[in-house]
């Protein structure tokens, strides 16, 4: 194992082996970032984060969570050691993720911070995108964040890479269920700087503007090799086709449509009028950008409700 900061190890698989080695290090807690939890050395705390060195598999989600189990074993004056199977790839990416929370480190600064110390040191480019991702949130999962959002269904389209059509659609069955945002009809009260998006035919709250993962803006009309676009209203000053549809998160109202499915349509769950479509391997958007998975309202189908700070007076924006 090596130090990378007094009290912060990282290695492989053998760096448990000799608890007298990690006695002598002064390691009171060992943090294991692997497919199978290492075993039990008395005396010694364990966490264990169950992940294969693979750029599908999720650290991002676990690595506050990791940084608080490291810094409470330097707190109390002891070392942790954080330990994969090779001490290459997992291993290195949740130390430098601690280095980033603690020491304001860019992404890349605590790669190479850690690769300092041990030389063989390569994180996979999945767990690269994901270092970027936790620095861009500023260090710390939010669970709210559009960003953090997407990322955590992106990561269930990426589980089967390669899947056939029917094996993919009985794994769709599982969805976590963190994954669906509350259904605005169940919520007493929406934020006043939030937006509220019913159903244009029968009025039915939809989902909140929280629920809404924007996405760069595509080409335009460049990007749709197959067409033309055929209306000059629905076009930019700069000839570029406008973003017709939201993208959003799934909403728990989308449940029955969306499970063991791989696309199809949404429909209010109250007049079952067409809201729009969903598909899991992606949809373009009218801009010419390609959004995967696809949670697709159109906008001409509902009206923006917005609530007013004085009172419960609404107003409503079509």
């Amino acid at each position: 194992m090596a130090a990378v900061l007094p009290g912060l190890y990282v290695g492989g698989a053998e760096s448990c082996s000799s608890p007298e080695s990690l006695a002598a290090a002064g390691v009171v807690a060992v943090l294991t970032v692997d497919a199978e939890e290492a075993p039990a050395v008395p005396g010694v705390r364990a966490m264990h984060v169950r992940a294969l060195d693979e750029p599908g598999a999720d650290l991002l989600s676990h690595l506050d969570d990791c940084a608080a189990f490291i810094g409470a074993a330097r707190a109390g004056g002891g070392a942790a050691l954080v330990r994969c199977h090779a001490g290459v790839s997992r291993s290195v990416a949740v130390v430098a993720a601690y280095l980033m929370k603690t020491e304001g480190l860019g992404w890349e600064q605590a790669c190479a911070a850690v690769r300092a110390a041990r030389p063989e040191a390569e994180v996979n480019l999945g767990f690269q995108e994901q270092l970027k991702l936790y620095e861009t949130m500023g260090c710390a999962v939010d669970s709210s964040s559009a960003l953090y959002k997407r990322y955590r269904l992106q990561m269930l389209t990426e589980r089967y890479p390669g899947e056939r059509r029917g094996a993919l659609s009985r794994k769709l069955h599982d969805l976590p269920r963190e994954v669906f945002a509350d259904d605005p009809t169940n919520i007493c009260h929406t934020a006043n700087t939030e937006v509220l998006y019913r159903c244009r035919k029968c009025r039915r709250a939809l989902f909140r503007s929280s629920s809404i993962l924007s996405h760069t803006e595509g080409r335009g009309p460049t990007a749709f090799a197959h067409k033309r676009p055929t209306d000059s209203a629905q076009l930019c000053g700069d000839g570029r086709e406008k973003c017709t549809s939201y993208f959003t998160e799934p909403v728990q109202w989308m449940e029955p449509a969306l499970l063991g499915v791989l696309e199809g349509q949404l429909l209010c769950p109250k007049c079952t009028s067409k809201l729009g479509s969903f598909s899991w391997r992606g949809e373009q958007c009218s801009c010419g950008r390609w959004v995967t998975p696809a949670f697709q309202i159109h906008k001409s189908r509902v009206d923006e409700v917005r609530t007013l700070p004085v009172g419960n007076f609404q107003t409503a924006k079509t």
